[in-house]
Parts: structure tokens; sequence; C-alpha cells
């Protein structure tokens, strides 16, 4: 069987695309989507997003990484995915869509692509490191360089701690340069670093603004793939109004 997909990627966080109204495609074959996300046989990609019919909302996101599996919210593919839903006019400008953890907006403005996360009511501190749940669970620690910092051994270290057993979690590091947030991420799932987590980015910018190290309520994120942007509203309890901007650029369509 044909199956035509489409490349995204946002700020190098990149993903396999199927739109899947008729629903033809398996997706509990795990050994599927993770050939298809290997980047030595496959198309290659940090996971596989289908885009499916809803009965309430305009369509319906499910995201799997690329070990095959589905998975939390995935911040960058979700504005990939809505950049596709307006390709294929579903969508134009504004929309609201289905995910694991809800209902969010969306919207495209001059080419930037914006999703309202959910809200974040807890936050736990420890010394350097927060923990919180952005749609997907995030720990969060700061860094003195981190253009030279041993993403993948640390990350992988702290995501297979036993302080993170069972569901596991993704793991950031941070860093302030001139009032702009730098962050690297190793996600659970893909077991590597990614060039950007969008997920990852606002689990970092709610972080550093709980901390007091930015007091801004908008926060220009660089990522090793890109720029993005993160803004919320506090009110000293929880973070609510929570958007993620930023490009979702197509790359090519094709047939497996």
């Amino acid at each position: 069987m044909n199956i035509k997909f489409y490349k995204y990627h946002g700020t190098g966080n990149d993903f396999i695309i199927i739109d899947d109204r008729n629903k033809f495609f398996d997706h509990t074959n795990f050994k599927l989507i993770a050939s298809l996300c290997k980047r030595s046989t496959g198309v290659g990609a940090d996971g596989l997003i289908l885009l499916r019919s809803h009965d309430k909302f305009d369509f319906e996101m499910l995201y799997f990484n690329s070990n095959g599996y589905e998975s939390t919210l995935c911040g960058n593919g979700a504005r990939c995915i809505v950049s596709l839903a307006n390709k294929l006019g579903i969508i134009q400008f504004n929309t609201v869509f289905q995910a694991i953890d809800g209902a969010h907006n969306a919207k495209i403005t001059n080419n930037v692509v914006s999703i309202q996360m959910n809200d974040v009511f807890s936050i736990e501190k420890n010394n350097n490191m927060c923990v919180l749940n952005t749609g997907s669970p995030h720990c969060v620690k700061l860094v003195d360089d981190i253009d030279n910092f041993d993403v993948f051994n640390n990350g992988r270290q702290l995501r297979n701690s036993t302080e993170f057993v069972g569901d596991g979690i993704n793991v950031n590091f941070a860093q302030i340069k001139s009032n702009v947030l730098h962050v690297r991420t190793y996600e659970r799932g893909v077991e590597a670093e990614t060039l950007s987590c969008g997920t990852g980015v606002v689990a970092s910018a709610i972080s550093v603004h709980r901390l007091s190290l930015i007091k801004n309520n908008v926060i220009d994120v660089e990522t090793m793939g890109g720029n993005l942007s993160v803004s919320f509203e506090n009110n000293n309890q929880y973070y609510q109004n929570i958007w993620l901007s930023g490009p979702a650029i197509f790359v090519y369509s094709g047939i497996i």
C-alpha cells in the first residue's frame, strides 16, 4: 500500500506527518512507525504524527516518538500539524484541535505558528533544577556552559535515574545569555538530543521565570535548531495563557 507523507520541521525538530482522516494507517504497528522514523533506512524523523478527523474539533493529532510508541504532547509537532492542516485547506489561520492532553487553540500569523499550551499548576524546585509538566514531563537544569555541555550523557543519566523511574522524563539544560534563554534537550522516546523540543522550551521558560532569573512574561529562546518564543500570564500560583510560537517549515512530501 502506498502511503503519502509530509516532512516538516519546527526549529530542527522534524516529523513525518500523514493525513489519516480515512484511518487507513495502523497506528498500533510500532515497528512500522519506528522503521519510518529511522534515519539510516527510513524517512528519518524525531517522531511521526497522524492527522485525523474529530467530531468536535477541526482535527485530531496523534503523536508517536521515533521508538514507535504513542507519546504525550509534542509542542513543535503540534505547530507543524497546524501548518499542514492549513496547507490541506482543513483550517485557515485559527483553529482548535484535539491532542492527547486535550484541546488546544492555535493560530498562524505571518508564517509564525503559535499554539496555546495547557495551564501549569505545579513546579517542583530542587536547587538548580525544576520539574514540571507542559503537556509532557520535563526537568530543567541550569548549566554554566551550554555550548560545550555533554547533553547526551548527562541527559541519559538523569532520564534513567531512580528519581524518574516509570514513565521517564525529558531533560532540558538551560543557560541565560544576554537575556536570551538557551535550551538543549534530551528527549525520552528518541533517547538522544534533538535540535529543539517545544514542550521543553516552554518548561525551561517557565522554570527560569519561577526562579526569578528572567522577569519578562515573553521569553525569547534559542535552541540548536532555531529560535522560539514563549509568552504566558502568571499570578504567582500558576501559569496560564501559555503560547509557544515559531516557524513550522514544510520540507517535502513523498510516497512510501
